[in-house]
C-alpha cells in the first residue's frame, strides 16, 4: 500500500479491530464523514433551520455536481437525490412509458430491488421475463434470445451481488441503444470502486445508494435519467411540494414538474446522509476512483489467486473482465463460517452458498490474505 492510500486508510477507525471485507453490504465510515454529519448536527443545534438552509442547499448543489461527475453525466440537472437504490428502480419503473403486452428483461441472481419494482407492474399488463445468468452473472448471447418485438426495458445491475460477476453495461447499452430498449441500471455494487459512464454505456436511468462502495450512510442516494428521456416520463405515483416548479410558493398549487430529473423529489430531503453521503464521494474523487479501482484489483487478484490455491470453488467468473470488488468462495453452512471469521476479526457476509469478501481501497493484502487462512480453520 503507498504512502497516501495508508494516511486514508488511518482515517478508518475500524481497521484498529477488523479486517472489515464486506464493502458490498454496509460499509464503515471515514471520519470525514462523521464530521460532516456532526458539523451540520451541531449548527442545527444552535441556529433555526432557516439560517442552516442556504449552506445545505449549496452543499446540496455541490453533491449533485459531484455525483453527476462520478458517472459523466451532462449536467447535475440528470441528478435527483433519493433515499435509496429501491426508490431509484421503482421511481424508474413507474414513471417509463410502459403499455400493456410490453415486457422488461431482468437477470436472474440479481438484487429483489431491481426485479421487484418490475415484477409489480403486472398490475399494468407489464410481462417481467427472467433471463438465465450464467458463470454467475450475464451472458449476452441468452439476453439477446430473450428480447422480443415488445421488449421495451433491461434492467441490470452493474455487479451481481450473490457472486460478484460484473456485468458488461457498455454492451448492454449499445444493444439497447440500436433496438429502442430503454436501460435502466442498478449501480450500487460498483459505483464508487470502479468508473461509470452513463454516456459511454447509453444509460437512461441508473439509481445508486449511498451504504456500500461509496462509503456513506445509509438512507441516501440518487438517481439519474438521461435529459433526453425527462419529457417522455410520467410523473410517477407520487408528487409533493417539491416536485414543482413553484415549490416553495405553497399556497400557488402549480403542479407544473421541472424539466429536469428535480421532477422526481417529493419534499424534505435527510439532510444528515445527504451531507455524510458529500463527505464520502469527496473523499472518493480526492483519490481518485482509477487509483481505488487499481488497489481494489490488486487485492481480489491476489484473493482469487490464494483461494483458489487452497482448493476453494467460487461463485462466478473470474476473468478478468467480469471480475468486481466482490469474491464469492463457496462453502458449507456459510453463517456459520462467516460468524467464525468475525471472531477472529475479519468481517465477510455470508450469501447464497458461500461468504462474500469485498475489499475497499484501504484495504491491505495482508488482510486479504488473511481470510484464506480463517477459511481453511473455520471450513477444515
Amino acid at each position: 500500500m503507498t504512502v497516501d492510500l495508508a494516511a486514508y486508510r488511518a482515517g478508518f477507525p475500524i481497521t484498529e479491530r477488523y479486517a472489515f471485507l464486506s464493502h458490498a453490504a454496509v460499509s464503515p465510515l471515514h471520519q470525514r464523514v462523521q464530521a460532516a454529519v456532526q458539523s451540520y448536527l451541531d449548527h442545527a443545534t444552535r441556529e433555526p433551520f432557516l439560517a442552516v438552509f442556504p449552506q445545505v442547499m449549496a452543499q446540496f448543489a455541490e453533491l449533485k455536481q459531484r455525483l453527476a461527475q462520478l458517472i459523466n453525466a451532462r449536467s447535475p440537472d440528470e441528478i435527483v437525490l433519493m433515499p435509496n437504490t429501491a426508490a431509484g428502480i421503482n421511481t424508474a419503473a413507474i414513471s417509463l412509458p410502459l403499455h400493456p403486452g410490453d415486457n422488461v428483461l431482468v437477470l436472474d441472481g440479481d438484487y429483489p430491488a431491481n426485479i421487484y419494482p418490475w415484477q409489480q407492474l403486472a398490475y399494468r399488463g407489464v410481462l417481467t421475463k427472467v433471463v438465465p445468468q450464467h458463470q454467475g452473472g450475464l451472458d449476452l448471447d441468452l439476453l439477446v434470445r430473450r428480447i422480443d418485438h415488445r421488449t421495451r426495458v433491461i434492467a441490470l445491475s452493474s455487479a451481481m451481488f450473490a457472486t460478484g460477476f460484473r456485468n458488461d453495461l457498455a454492451a448492454v447499452g449499445q444493444l439497447c441503444r440500436e433496438r429502442g430498449i430503454y436501460f435502466v441500471v442498478d449501480a450500487i455494487q460498483t459505483l464508487g470502486a470502479f468508473p461509470l459512464d452513463v454516456q459511454e454505456c447509453h444509460i437512461d436511468m441508473l439509481a445508486c445508494g449511498s451504504q456500500k462502495w461509496l462509503l456513506s450512510t445509509p438512507g441516501s442516494g440518487f438517481l439519474y435519467v438521461r435529459r433526453e428521456l425527462i419529457r417522455d416520463l410520467v410523473p410517477g405515483a407520487y408528487v409533493g411540494a417539491a416536485s414543482s416548479v413553484s415549490g416553495m410558493n405553497y399556497l400557488d398549487y402549480n403542479l407544473t414538474l421541472p424539466e429536469t430529473a428535480e421532477r422526481f423529489t417529493l419534499g424534505t430531503p435527510n439532510v444528515a446522509n445527504n451531507l455524510a453521503l458529500l463527505a464520502a464521494v469527496t473523499l472518493l474523487q480526492e483519490v481518485g476512483i482509477e487509483r481505488i479501482t487499481h488497489q481494489i484489483a490488486t487485492l481480489v487478484n491476489a484473493l482469487i489467486n490464494d483461494l483458489q490455491e487452497r482448493g476453494y470453488q467460487l461463485a462466478a467468473s473470474t476473468k478478468p473482465e467480469h471480475r468486481s470488488g466482490i469474491v464469492v468462495a463457496l462453502v458449507e453452512n456459510p453463517a456459520v463460517v462467516a460468524q467464525r471469521l468475525y471472531e477472529a476479526g475479519i468481517v465477510v457476509t455470508p450469501r447464497g452458498a458461500g461468504v462474500r469478501i469485498a475489499p475497499h481501497f484501504y484495504n491491505t493484502l495482508d488482510e486479504v490474505l488473511r481470510v484464506g487462512e480463517a477459511l481453511d480453520a473455520a471450513t477444515r
